[in-house]
């Protein structure tokens, strides 16, 4: 088995073989380590001497031997040994899927800042190094790191048990949330160079299957992981062959996920007559309508409308209102659209966002008005920390004038 192929085993199997040592032991940070220990021991030994017949079991042997003597006593150790004897019978498939949706629960408890809760789910679940983490979202590794022990420690001193909490409905709203920050952040990155982050969006799809397999009958989780797949589905045509934004009007669509797309819609069918429909579906539904179109002509602008208007009853979300803006001047007008835009200005939420400024030329260009469009894509680049999408707003504002693309500046770091 190569290198490759034993380290997308080792991150498969992370998670399942933590939930279970946490379980039967407690002290999530403890057992973090123990585990961690157990996935490099593997990663060193697999590769020269072959699969063990049960590499889950192997590696929760060997974590929980590490832990035991990372706890010692000889009393605790005694119960220790006597539970790692017995794990190979005790971890059934069940308890082991079940293991997997409590850890993603433990590490978006509400008590952690969203910040905390996407990275101890990246780091315990995810199986991301705390490398890779501080480099997905441009920060020092050294910050992540506090921050991911920051978020042990709180789960530690809450004496947060391991079980699945009572409050089962409103932690599995959390859980859907990180994963879609993880994913939004992954597939629209907010800053530096690259358009995308293909790990994380990857990763936050892989999460959604997870939750997803383990709670089949749930049509937001499906709704969720609906949305990503038909979003993912058009990010290679994204941008062009510079690496430069292509707006969803001009992509190649032959360069879309068919397959993606497939599974996408198949999942929202389904979900939607179950009921109760949640956000997650309707956006899914208005990502499914725009794939659908066999042409940007084509799309089916009054059935978005009418989505987003059902979105808006759920969700008070000035992205939302945004959006609906720009479906009401696809389907009305842009002077439709630009009154209700007037409406957002007012909304501290979104009034200095780069997405309202953009939204805002991109209507005052089809309604004719040049000059004050160049100005408003001027503004949005300026409010913006996207390098990609910095020069796709100074190209727009291009065209409209005789003056020449400005370079885009690298943001200032604080």
């Amino acid at each position: 088995m190569s290198d490759t192929e034993v380290e997308g085993l080792l991150r498969r199997l992370a998670p399942r073989v933590l939930g279970a040592v946490v379980r039967r032991f407690g002290n999530f940070d403890t057992a973090e380590d123990a585990v961690q220990e157990a996935l490099l021991a593997a990663a060193t030994q697999w590769p020269a001497e072959g699969l063990p017949e049960s590499p889950r079991g192997w590696l929760i042997t060997v974590a929980s031997r590490r832990l035991t003597d990372l706890l010692r006593g000889e009393q605790a150790r005694r119960r220790r040994e006597d539970a790692v004897r017995a794990l190979p019978e005790q971890t059934g498939p069940t308890e082991d899927a079940d293991d997997t949706l409590v850890l993603l629960f433990l590490c978006c408890h509400p008590a952690l800042s969203p910040a905390s809760q996407i990275a101890l789910t990246l780091r315990a679940v995810g199986g991301l190094s705390t490398a890779e983490i501080a480099r997905a979202f441009l920060v020092p590794e050294a910050t992540m790191t506090r921050r991911i022990t920051r978020a042990k420690q709180s789960i530690k001193a809450s004496g947060i048990p391991f079980r699945m909490p009572p409050e089962q409905s409103k932690r599995l709203g959390a859980v859907l949330h990180v994963i879609y920050l993880v994913f939004n952040e992954g597939y629209a990155t907010t800053s530096g160079p690259s358009l995308h982050r293909v790990e994380l969006s990857a990763e936050a799809i892989r999460l959604g299957r997870i939750v997803h397999t383990l709670l089949p009958d749930d049509s937001e989780v499906a709704g969720l992981l609906a949305l990503m797949l038909l979003t993912d589905a058009r990010r290679a045509a994204r941008t062009d062959t510079n690496g430069e934004l292509v707006p969803m009007a001009d992509q190649d669509r032959s360069r879309w996920n068919a397959a993606d797309i497939e599974e996408g819609v198949a999942l929202i069918t389904d979900a939607l007559p179950k009921g109760p429909v949640g956000p997650y579906q309707l956006q899914a539904a208005i990502a499914a309508v725009h794939d659908e179109a066999p042409t940007a002509a084509e799309t089916d602008w009054p059935q978005i409308v009418a989505l987003y208007g059902l979105l808006l009853n759920l969700s008070d979300n000035p992205i939302v209102s945004l959006n609906h803006a720009v479906a009401v001047a696809m389907a009305e007008g842009p002077l439709a659209g630009l009154e209700l835009l007037g409406e957002l200005e007012a909304d501290e939420r979104i009034a200095e966002d780069h997405r309202l400024y953009a939204v805002r030329a991109h209507l005052l260009e089809l309604d004719g008005k040049d000059t004050v469009a160049r100005e408003a894509y001027l503004a949005a680049a300026e409010r913006t920390t996207s390098l990609p999408k910095q020069r796709y707003l100074h190209a727009r504002a291009a065209r409209l004038s005789a003056l020449p693309a400005a370079p885009p500046t690298a943001p200032d770091r604080e």
